[in-house]
């Protein structure tokens, strides 16, 4: 009997180790987040250096995934220069009045090809429901997750060139971090 209950209590201590939640801190080192903004005339890369959050996932199933990450809008970077000051004016991020975004994850699906990310992204103090496809990968200690979506620049108060510049705006993730 003594041996029956150990058996059990060690598999129960496997079961529990296993579905233990494993954080992954994001930074802007292990974690990339650009964009592409597009006009008549052509198109501008950009994206942002520093960012802090957390990946936490249940045991290794990916749709357990909870996300939460804080972008420092002063690390806004762009192909052009002038255009990154321009970017972190009022007309766009105002990152004197908002020194970061934040996305957080509020639920996490599988699909046929992947995943589908759902979550609050705030903006210039502007939070929108959002939804984007994603590969995400949870193995030997490690996540990597990449997405390729578009988000509508208007929605979070970024109304300057209306007509000249699309709304439209293409984002690139990529992580691959470590617990």
């Amino acid at each position: 009997m003594r041996f029956v209950m150990g058996l059990t209590t060690a598999a129960l201590c496997c079961v529990v180790a296993f579905a233990a939640d494993t954080k992954f801190p994001l930074t802007g080192e292990n974690s990339k987040i650009e964009f592409t903004g597009t006009k008549k005339e052509g198109k501008h890369d950009g994206g942002f250096k520093k960012l802090t959050g957390t990946a936490t996932i249940t045991g290794i199933d990916a749709a357990t995934a909870k996300l939460e990450v804080v972008i420092e809008t002063e690390s806004l970077w762009s192909d052009d220069a002038k255009l990154t000051g321009h970017l972190k004016s009022p007309d766009f991020f105002d990152v004197k009045t908002n020194p970061t975004a934040k996305f957080v994850s509020t639920k996490v699906e599988a699909t046929k090809t992947g995943h589908v990310i759902h979550g609050d992204l705030t903006i210039n103090g502007k939070t929108k429901a959002i939804h984007f496809p994603a590969a995400i990968v949870v193995a030997d200690g490690k996540i990597a997750i990449q997405a390729d979506f578009t988000i509508d620049r208007t929605e979070f108060g970024m109304t300057y060139g209306q007509g000249k510049i699309d709304d439209k705006v293409a984002i690139r993730l990529k992580v691959e971090a470590k617990s």
